[in-house]
């Protein structure tokens, strides 16, 4: 059983949990992802790693209420156990293979949005602690929906930005970005995180401007391990799964258009059953260890 230690309302829907879990906590790296059951009953959510704390053996996981399950998750209060903690899942950033003295050459930029700011942050926080500090753009459609503010404020040099102009700049996060290259910011990497139209978005104009950009697929997943099929792509002319090959790839290799669609195909069971006959071998990838 894993204890929960902290639950916070972060926003409308939006929630974070302090969790007890020493073996998730002490081999986790930004990037990676864990999978947590409420109850032996309970659904399996795929959830990106927020923050971890390895002497404490402590992880911290944000979630936004979408369905049964997650509306079950927000219930939850100090003191009581997820039956089930799996993980860390999937590839670290690729960021954890550079040393401190070539992260300090690299001008990079973060984009979060929405509940995709909790995995930005752990990026930012590791980079922190190697003495980096790096540019990021917040977005959300209000200023009522930001999460995690005073937390970004400190491992980066945070840019503030709203739909509706309730809060920072007024626009999205791609005028934002477009904003910081026309006051002459220049940047060697993007890495967006949040909403799947969002990346889309940042990954068109990033190609425009001709800034390499990494994206993160959690949004796809949901057995967590390849052998649902939930999370297959089409990275450049090579299929991938989310939870097993990422969750972090080429943004401009991603057909997004394709795997919006397949998403929505996969939320029936006539849509999956298509899929799965139409994608025939190739429809998950096993258990992510035999391929």
């Amino acid at each position: 059983m894993f204890k929960i230690h902290k639950v916070e309302n972060l926003a409308p829907n939006i929630y974070l949990m302090d969790v007890e879990a020493p073996r998730v906590a002490k081999n986790a790296l930004p990037g990676q992802f864990l999978i947590v059951r409420v109850d032996e009953e309970g659904e399996r959510i795929p959830l990106t790693i927020c923050d971890y704390d390895k002497e404490k053996g402590m992880i911290t996981i944000v979630f936004q209420v979408v369905g049964a399950e997650s509306d079950r998750m927000s219930r939850l209060k100090v003191g009581d156990c997820f039956a089930d903690i799996v993980g860390p899942l999937g590839n670290p950033s690729d960021l954890t293979e550079f040393t401190p003295e070539e992260l300090q050459k690299m001008k990079i930029c973060f984009i979060a949005g929405g509940v995709g700011t909790a995995p930005v942050y752990a990026q930012l926080k590791w980079l922190k602690e190697q003495g980096v500090t790096v540019d990021c753009i917040q977005g959300a459609r209000t200023k009522d929906i930001l999460i995690l503010e005073d937390e970004m404020s400190v491992v980066s040099n945070l840019y503030m930005c709203t739909d509706d102009g309730s809060y920072g700049i007024e626009g999205n996060v791609c005028v934002a970005l477009q904003k910081l290259w026309d006051e002459g910011k220049r940047y060697d990497r993007v890495i967006a995180i949040g909403p799947m139209i969002m990346m889309k978005f940042v990954c068109q104009l990033t190609k425009e401007l001709g800034i390499p950009t990494i994206v993160s697929m959690n949004t796809t997943m949901v057995d967590g391990t390849g052998m649902c099929g939930a999370c297959r792509l089409v990275v450049g002319d090579e299929v991938k799964f989310a939870c097993v090959d990422g969750p972090e790839f080429d943004g401009h290799k991603i057909d997004f258009a394709q795997a919006m669609q397949r998403m929505a195909l996969y939320k029936t069971e006539e849509g999956r059953l298509y899929l799965e006959e139409k994608e025939g071998a190739t429809h998950h990838g096993g258990c992510g260890q035999c391929h």
